[in-house]
This record gives structure tokens, C-alpha cells and sequence, in this order.
């Protein structure tokens, strides 16, 4: 039997995925799994018990990433889950940027209870006027899972699209339109775009990577979108371009005591992700994780341990071990296991960073004092038993 906590409401629909072997808990002292969206994790104590936290949503700062890979607990997200509902959020941005359709809705409601409210709307709505998406050249910083739904549509709208990602993977080159312009320097894109959209996850590397230099770079009017992480924008330097009126409009999904309310700045309170279909999602693909992982062994969509996949076990017994990066590991599982007369007819070690994991089929079924002498070897974490 294995046990998940909810340290957030998780959706149904993949809760319910959940089978017969699953139970749910209210605590998590004795869970094996965690399914979490925007709860605080730092400061909790993991019990020993706990393998997996699936994170349902992308962004994963609220984990403790490094003390969950020491401690051989692998942390997933959803990659991709909530790509749409972000994606239409940014279009929904920049026509909110580039035509004050706010602040039409504004002037209806004050003039809501005059006779002539649709006489005198002929007249105001010439302050309300702005400019179309189509012919525009929209800059797209990150070709992630959102990115290039957004260059795809974009062009839809009849943009120029230009996007940048040097570190772009294969399968997401292949889902890209031939149309969108790739650039190799992002400065292309700061001097070119009448629209910029950022797409990348916040690391030490992207930290106000939008700030003072990179705003002097752009165009006249731009219009800067931010759907990602608050702090990839130096946000004081954006409050003066602004003021300034090198930048038209900033548009952020992350409400802080910085830009809230200020001129020029449209903050939505962090809802790119609040939608029905990709809160389902994202409770799907969080679950199928879990489930592959404590059932199989196999790991996808991990932020802190490697890709790795044997499929089902189809073998008498399978182990999984998480281990450090560190010379002659599986000698030593495999000298270990030929001591104890174990054969091994499949394995797989894969790593990432400082840390590794290996899956390994035996030829008889695990037991807990195998796992002992597994775990006695220096540099390993956690063994578990799969099978």
C-alpha cells in the first residue's frame, strides 16, 4: 500500500487516478509521496518514508531542491500542463497593453447610469484608441512548452515572430513553426520587438535579466510581458523606464508591493495557471509521475534527479538506488549483489549534476537486508525496494 498527502487541493481527476494500492493521508509523517502546488516546503521535515514530491505546475521554488536530492527524494513538476492557459494569458496582455480596453470598461461603469451613456461613448472612446497585433514584431525569450505555443500562435495573429533560446531541445525545434525567426543574441531581440515575452525559469543566470542595459536596448513603446517569475525583471529600473516612456506598458502575473497599482503596469494576481483545464492537467501528469515512479522506478520530469526508464519489471525483483555522481558506484552494487549470488539481467544508471540514480532488475526478489547492504555504501542515499 503506498500513501500521498495533498499539501494543496490537488484536482480530482487525477487524484482519482489513483488506484486500489493508494491511500491518502493527512499528514505527512508517514507518506511516500507528496503532491504540492504553491505550499512552502523549505522548512518542513521530510520523514524517512517519503520518495517523491510532484510539484503540479512548473515552477518549483517553494521545494527545497538540493536537501530533497541529498535526502534521495526526487522532486517532479508538470511541465508543459498549464503551457495553453499561460499562453492565452499573454495574448490576453498584450491586447490589454495595446489597446486600454481597461480603462474603457472604467469609463462605462462611471457612465453607467447616464441617459445618453452610448452618445457621449462616441465621443470618449477616441481617448480609449490603440494599436492592432497584426504587422507587430513580438520577441519571445525562452521556446520551453509555453514559448512556443505562443510563437505558434502569434503568428496567427498575423506578428512577426522572433525567438530566442539557445539552449532549445530537438523535440521542441520540431514543434515550432517554420515561420519564427530564431536568434542567437538576445540583444537582437531587445533592439528589434515591439513586444517582449519572457519564458524562462528563474535561475541565478536569467535574475533580472530584463534590467537597466537590457531596457536601454529596446525599442521606443515597447511593450514588456512577464509570465514567468517577478524577479527575471528589475522591476525599478522597468517603474523608470516607465516614468520615462521608454516603455508603453509592463505586463506582470506577479502582484508585488513594487509595481501593484503603478502607472503604466497591468499586474494580474498570478492566475496563468488558473484554469479549470490546466489545474486538470497538471493533477494528471503530477499523479502518472508518482505512480510510474513508486510502482516502476522510472523517473520523468524530475528538477533534481536524471531522466530514467526500464519500463515495467519484468524480472523477479527490481531495486532503485539514489546516489551520488561519484566514481565506481555500480562496481560496488554490482561486486555487492555477485556476493550474494544475485544476478543482474538489466540495470540502467544515469546522472545529473552531483547526483545519480540506477535501477536495477535482479533474478530474485529484493529484501530489506540486501537494502542494508546497499545503503552501507558510502555515497548512497536511499534504496527502495520496487519489486
Amino acid at each position: 500500500m503506498y500513501k500521498y498527502t495533498c499539501l494543496n487541493p490537488i484536482a480530482s481527476v487525477g487524484l482519482e487516478l489513483f488506484g486500489a494500492d493508494y491511500e491518502k493521508t493527512e499528514g505527512l509523517e508517514d507518506a511516500d509521496a507528496v503532491l504540492v502546488r504553491s505550499a512552502a516546503m523549505h522548512d518542513l521535515n521530510l520523514p524517512k518514508s517519503l520518495h517523491a514530491i510532484a510539484r503540479a505546475g512548473a515552477g518549483v521554488n517553494n521545494i527545497p531542491l538540493e536537501k530533497c536530492a541529498e535526502e534521495g527524494v526526487v522532486v517532479f513538476n508538470t511541465p508543459g500542463a498549464n503551457a495553453n492557459g499561460v499562453k492565452e494569458l499573454v495574448f490576453a496582455g498584450m491586447l490589454l497593453a495595446s489597446r486600454d480596453i481597461i480603462g474603457g470598461i472604467e469609463w462605462v461603469k462611471e457612465a453607467s447610469q447616464e441617459e445618453d451613456i452610448a452618445k457621449k461613448a462616441e465621443k470618449a472612446k477616441k481617448a480609449f484608441a490603440g494599436t492592432e497585433l497584426n504587422g507587430k514584431k513580438l520577441g519571445i525569450i525562452g521556446l520551453g512548452a509555453i514559448g512556443i505555443k505562443v510563437a505558434n500562435a502569434a503568428r496567427h495573429f498575423g506578428m512577426e515572430v522572433y525567438g530566442y533560446d539557445p539552449y532549445i531541445s530537438v523535440d521542441a525545434a520540431w514543434k515550432l513553426s517554420r515561420d519564427i525567426k530564431h536568434i542567437n543574441n538576445v540583444e537582437d531581440i531587445y533592439r528589434e520587438c515591439d513586444f517582449i515575452t519572457i519564458h524562462v525559469p528563474l535561475l541565478d543566470s536569467t535574475k533580472n535579466m530584463i534590467n537597466e542595459e537590457a531596457i536601454a536596448m529596446m525599442k521606443e513603446q515597447v511593450v514588456v510581458l512577464n509570465m514567468a517569475r517577478d524577479v527575471l525583471v528589475d522591476e525599478l529600473a522597468m517603474l523608470k523606464a516607465l516614468e520615462e516612456g521608454k516603455v508603453k506598458k509592463y505586463v506582470s502575473d506577479f502582484p508585488n508591493i513594487t509595481t501593484a497599482g503603478k502607472p503604466g503596469v497591468i499586474i494580474m494576481p498570478h492566475i496563468g495557471a488558473s484554469t479549470e483545464e490546466s489545474e486538470d492537467n497538471c493533477a494528471v501528469m503530477a499523479v502518472q509521475e508518482i505512480r510510474d515512479f513508486l510502482e516502476n522506478g522510472n523517473i520523468k520530469n524530475s528538477v533534481n534527479y536524471p531522466a530514467c526508464d526500464m519500463g515495467v519489471c519484468d524480472n523477479t525483483g527490481r531495486v532503485s538506488i539514489c546516489h551520488k555522481n561519484i566514481p565506481n558506484m555500480i562496481g560496488q552494487f554490482t561486486s555487492l549483489l555477485a556476493k550474494e549470488g544475485v544476478n543482474i539481467p538489466n540495470m540502467i544508471n544515469k546522472s545529473r549534476g552531483d547526483y545519480a540514480y540506477s535501477l536495477l532488475d535482479l533474478d530474485v526478489a529484493a529484501n530489506e537486508a540486501l537494502v542494508g547492504k546497499l545503503e552501507a555504501i558510502d555515497g548512497v542515499l536511499k534504496v527502495r525496494i520496487i519489486k
